[in-house]
């Protein structure tokens, strides 16, 4: 049995979960301070609807009941009815030494949708500089979808970790997601100055990479304000969607219906649409990643576009 809380410890046979060599519950203050939750879920298609056929959790991560807004008929579909499903952090933030990990897998026939039902937040790193980590790994199998929209990320000053995002695809199975990153809280006049997140992308369609992307934000390094790379912008965004049947002709209808910006683009890469925000108005990259899901969405499934309820609280 594989101890969550000290990442290589293994238990012993009569050491519970959770319980690291001394006994103790794993919540220090020193440099192997170590906080783990763990989420997966899995989807799979079952009388015309999406069940989430397996949840299990450890720590503070959860999800509410699954929702059914989407409950009108289409014709032809090779999907079954939506699944909208929310994880939930009560904690609400990382701090030094959480790991959160979450695995979601969608099956032949399930069409899941997941969200968070608030910002995310990545605090200052403690004095001993610990680090946060945050793993996301998406599992689609052939003949279904998965739609990833969390909400925005919101990174303070001094904050340490790495955020990594994995897609496994498989076959014709359909994927569309976003990340929506805000650095600093400038409104209270106060920069990401200091401190390290680096983000990490990798998708693969049967083993086979097709987008792998790997981004340190140091404010300290000339990347961060020179106008080749970062520019001093405080907000960013990337949107991503695999398994369109024609990924080119949706470049084209998201450059033609989505208001022209210099702060975002689009493009097409190995069957992948990528579209990136670059800016400094976080509800300005919202916005615009949710109008590209809703030109994109009945191009993946048939289905128009279904706000979740949580957005609009």
């Amino acid at each position: 049995m594989t101890d969550l809380s000290v990442p290589g410890h293994v238990a012993s046979p009569g050491e519970s979960p959770g319980k690291t060599p001394s006994g103790d519950s794993g919540h220090r203050f020193d440099t192997r301070r170590h906080w783990a939750a763990c989420l997966s879920l899995a989807f799979r298609a079952r009388d015309e609807r999406t069940r989430m056929t397996h949840a299990r959790h450890h720590g503070p991560l959860r999800v509410q009941r699954p929702f059914y807004p989407e409950t009108d008929h289409v014709a032809d579909s090779r999907y079954a009815t939506p699944c909208h499903v929310y994880l939930l952090h009560p904690p609400g933030g990382l701090v030094s030494g959480d790991e959160l990990r979450i695995d979601i897998e969608a099956e032949r026939g399930a069409h899941a949708l997941l969200t968070t039902p608030a910002a995310t937040k990545l605090y200052r790193a403690d004095s001993h500089g610990v680090c946060w980590g945050q793993h996301t790994h998406l599992t689609v199998r052939p003949g279904a979808l998965l739609e990833w929209l969390p909400q925005e990320t919101l990174c303070f000053d001094g904050a340490r970790g790495v955020q990594s995002t994995t897609l496994d695809v498989q076959g014709d199975g359909c994927c569309v997601g976003w990340e929506v990153l805000a650095l600093g809280r400038p409104a209270s006049q106060l920069p990401f100055a200091s401190g390290r997140v680096e983000q990490r992308f990798a998708l693969t369609r049967d083993g086979c990479p097709l987008w792998i992307e790997r981004q340190p934000l140091d404010p300290m390094h000339p990347r961060f304000h020179g106008h080749w790379g970062q520019g001093g912008s405080t907000v960013q965004a990337t949107l991503w969607a695999v398994g369109l049947d024609d990924p080119a002709a949706a470049v084209d209808a998201l450059r033609q219906r989505l208001p022209a910006s210099r702060h975002w683009a689009v493009t097409q890469r190995r069957d992948v649409l990528l579209l990136r925000y670059l800016g400094d108005e976080r509800n300005a990259a919202w916005e615009i990643c949710q109008q590209a899901w809703k030109v994109l969405r009945p191009w993946l499934c048939g289905r128009e576009a279904c706000m979740p309820r949580i957005w609009m609280t």
